[in-house]
């Protein structure tokens, strides 16, 4: 029996609809029975420079994306300049026939690293600088190409359909491109015109000619194209099947566990899970949970913070949405909030650092500043989810976090979770349970806020709670908010709140500190959105007999330790495995548990892994072939 996996690449400049064609493309084969992953790379401009978007569409559950592409829809010269020679023997290319003999420079867009390193590998196989050598290379390498004359198509669609308009609206060779394909690999047409009149429900009239150049590009690839070995036909879809975007995962869980203000100010990646709640403001109320989540756009990254907090301390849910450069501006708020034990939520989508960096890029670069974020000691939680369905129900658990141990919760994602487009089962908010802690409904008289207690955890009052008054300082203080130097009490009040740290280790499920998915002599430690592409190496090397264990850390800080030295205690070899340059977890790793790491397999260029690189990388460890550090470089 043969198994699906196929991988579609769609590319052109950005502002082209891109990432609205890979949409379209996602959710028709997401209808049709498919498991999806996506991932979507663009610059940091709002238009003209490469952005593309990879779907790899499989018959089985998928956790990332491979090196490979098997049918590639291009609409620009540049689209085939960098990613022709990721096209498989047997895949194929869609390309804009006008584009033909296009030298590499007139597409000014071409960085000259880049353009440096085609011109090398046209000229040692004696190619000429234009689409045309690079495709003669695709062709000789067993790629099948597919030429279509995209303005022509709409012209001749402008002449069936008597609609002047279509001539020259290129803004719908994204569509075609999406449909061509669609078309190609056989995929049933009314998927197709469904799923963009789904799209397209609030805008009758762009849904008619959206479906008209569908149908018109579907039923052009089918006549004409012949001779392709892949075919997408559809499987039985699995019930309870969601398509959704990697940011929707942290801001439905925020609306499920009872999130009532976020503070934010824009920041890429951060921005859009933000956005998507402010378009949801309003929502049905569920077991008498109330249904209006406030967000509110900040002058400033402190502004957010500091309202925040404001919010927390009325005993409303509050957290904020940032990335790298902004969390930065947020820590000495942070900092405050700790000494004040209030609990907040602290979303924080990782990019490629340092200072601005790649401002649209992925990298798991934040976790040791995360750790220890904020000058002096003060208790915090830092929590990583694995994938976006996780992340819906670690959401729930973060605020909990929070508000049972009254402290800041810092929750990682990133830039690769952000854009990416999967399928997985539907997200149950009945799963998510609220615990708000030792938060008061009544206070009697003499109420102190931070009073000691066995557990190290003070009852807490909130604003406007009769007899529930209290005190709040970024300076130290006694039990009821008053600022103090006494030197007994500074170290009284310093151990209530750090033995909180214990307190978290011996009271989180260890489930829900680390997930073991078995340990071998071989076994890696990950963490976050690197733990898709190592799950999907791991099953590649598995089906050659070769068995590798995986830890995945998702808490870590206070960093569990002991259990973890528990976990590993007959194993051998340690491979960590990140999106950093030094290898952040691994220096987490030896300082709690004692242990070195063997090997490192890191990635830093800016783009996310992808398990061909995670598999190769482990096939040269195994074969003792590889170096202490193995460095991952592909992506465009």
């Amino acid at each position: 029996m043969s198994f699906v996996d196929f991988s579609w690449l769609i590319g052109g400049p950005q502002g082209s609809g891109i990432e609205s064609g890979a949409n379209i493309f996602s959710k028709v084969c997401a209808e049709m029975g498919y498991q999806i992953f996506g991932k979507r790379e663009f610059y940091s401009n709002i238009k003209g420079e490469h952005s593309y978007f990879t779907v790899r569409v499989a018959d089985k559950k998928i956790h990332s994306n491979v090196n490979d592409v098997t049918l590639m829809a291009a609409f620009d010269a540049e689209t085939i300049f960098r990613h022709f020679n990721e096209v498989i023997s047997g895949g194929g290319i869609i390309y804009d026939s006008d584009l033909g003999d296009t030298p590499t420079d007139s597409v000014h867009t071409l960085d000259a690293p880049f353009k440096e390193r085609l011109h090398k590998e046209l000229e040692s196989k004696n190619k000429s600088f234009t689409i045309s050598g690079v495709l003669e290379i695709a062709k000789d390498n067993g790629v099948k190409l597919f030429p279509v004359s995209f303005k022509s198509l709409l012209e001749s669609l402008s002449e069936e359909t008597e609609n002047p308009r279509l001539k020259g609206l290129i803004r719908m060779f994204n569509v075609i491109g999406v449909s061509l394909s669609l078309g190609l690999v056989k995929m049933p047409p009314d998927s197709l015109q469904k799923t963009i009149e789904t799209i397209f429900s609030k805008k009758p009239e762009i849904a008619k000619i959206n479906q008209q150049t569908a149908n018109y590009s579907y039923n052009y690839a089918s006549a004409k194209f012949e001779n392709f070995d892949h075919t997408l036909p559809g499987v039985q879809k699995e019930p309870g099947t969601i398509l959704i975007q990697g940011f929707q995962g942290t801001a439905l869980g925020k609306m499920a566990c009872g999130c009532r203000l976020q503070p934010y100010y824009p920041i890429t990646p951060a921005s859009d899970e933000s956005v998507y709640l402010e378009s949801n403001e309003i929502l049905e109320i569920i077991d008498e949970r109330p249904g209006s989540t406030a967000v509110i756009q900040t002058e400033d990254e402190i502004c957010a913070m500091g309202m925040t907090i404001g919010g927390a301390l009325t005993g409303t849910r509050s957290a904020t949405c940032t990335s790298g450069p902004g969390f930065a501006l947020m820590t000495e708020m942070l900092g405050w909030a700790g000494m004040n034990e209030v609990p907040v939520v602290i979303t924080n989508y990782q990019r490629s650092g340092p200072s601005t960096g790649l401002p649209t890029r992925h990298g798991q670069d934040d976790l040791l500043f995360a750790v220890y974020a904020g000058h002096g000691d003060f208790p915090k939680i830092v929590y990583a989810s694995g994938d976006v369905e996780e992340s819906f129900y670690d959401t729930g658990n973060c605020f909990n976090y929070a508000d049972v141990f009254q402290v800041p919760v810092i929750h990682m994602m990133d830039k690769f979770h952000a854009s990416s487009v999967i399928t997985c089962k539907r997200f149950d908010p009945q799963k998510i349970i609220i615990n708000r802690g030792k938060l008061l409904e009544k206070v009697d008289d003499g109420y102190r806020r931070f009073e000691f207690t066995d557990d190290g955890v003070s009852p807490r009052s909130r604003l406007g709670l009769d007899n529930g008054i209290f005190w709040n300082t970024g300076d130290e203080s006694d039990e009821f908010g008053h600022i103090s130097e006494d030197p007994i009490l500074r170290v009284k009040m310093m151990d209530k709140r750090m033995s909180r740290l214990d307190l978290i280790l011996k009271n989180i499920p260890v489930e829900e500190q680390v997930v073991s998915f078995g340990v071998e002599e071989y076994t890696i430690i990950s963490w976050g959105s690197t733990i898709g592409p190592v799950r999907d190496a791991l099953d590649l090397l598995k089906k050659e007999g070769i068995s590798i264990g995986l830890i995945q850390l998702k808490l870590l800080n206070p960093f569990p330790g002991d259990y973890v030295n528990s976990l590993l205690k007959n194993n051998k070899t340690i491979i960590d495995v990140e999106a950093n340059h030094s290898g952040q977890l691994g220096k987490l790793f030896k300082q709690n548990t004692g242990r070195d790491v063997d090997y490192f397999i890191l990635k830093y260029t800016g783009r996310a892994m992808t398990s061909t690189e995670v598999y190769d990388s482990l096939k040269k460890i195994i074969q003792n072939k590889a170096n202490k550090r193995e460095i991952l470089m592909h992506g465009a």
